[in-house]
């Protein structure tokens, strides 16, 4: 791969542009990070209390009552945004969705569990667990087995 940078004080912002002759997943990747970088903070609250809420410590955010929560070790932070707000923010740091309700970490995944009806039980590194529907079981499955972890520590 080449990689060109012009720099220069007439420019007023940066600009990325990419030449290739069909997309791949190497490109998929630049295209994350470059997200993941730009991607706004996401906060949540408790107890009357904004916090703060970094991408790679959330387990999982889900709605109940049609109120939207992010799961971190053993609380729940509430954040007023809607799930596919959050979703979109939080893909280029390995979100997925689990469920018509759940997005998940893919990085804090410890371990899946079958369940008899083909749901899949997710355990992750905190102890919170959560189900992945049969619907997104098998796109979860391919994008762990591409290697979509990705470890910043």
């Amino acid at each position: 791969m080449k990689v060109n940078f012009d720099i220069d004080e007439k420019y007023t912002e940066t600009s990325i542009t990419i030449q290739a002759d069909a997309w791949s997943e190497e490109l998929e990747e630049i295209l994350q990070v470059i997200k993941k970088r730009q991607s706004r903070r996401l906060f949540g609250i408790e107890e009357g209390q904004t916090v703060l809420l970094k991408p790679d410590e959330i387990d999982f955010v889900y709605t109940e009552n049609r109120k939207t929560f992010a799961a971190l070790k053993n609380k729940h932070y509430e954040i007023k945004l809607k799930l596919y707000e959050v979703e979109k923010m939080l893909i280029p740091h390995y979100f997925m969705r689990f469920s018509k309700s759940v997005i998940g970490n893919l990085n804090r995944i410890q371990l899946f569990e079958l369940s008899f009806n083909g749901t899949l039980c997710v355990y992750f590194q905190s102890g919170n667990k959560e189900y992945i529907s049969r619907r997104y079981v098998a796109k979860i499955k391919e994008k762990m087995r591409m290697g979509g972890i990705h470890h910043d520590n």
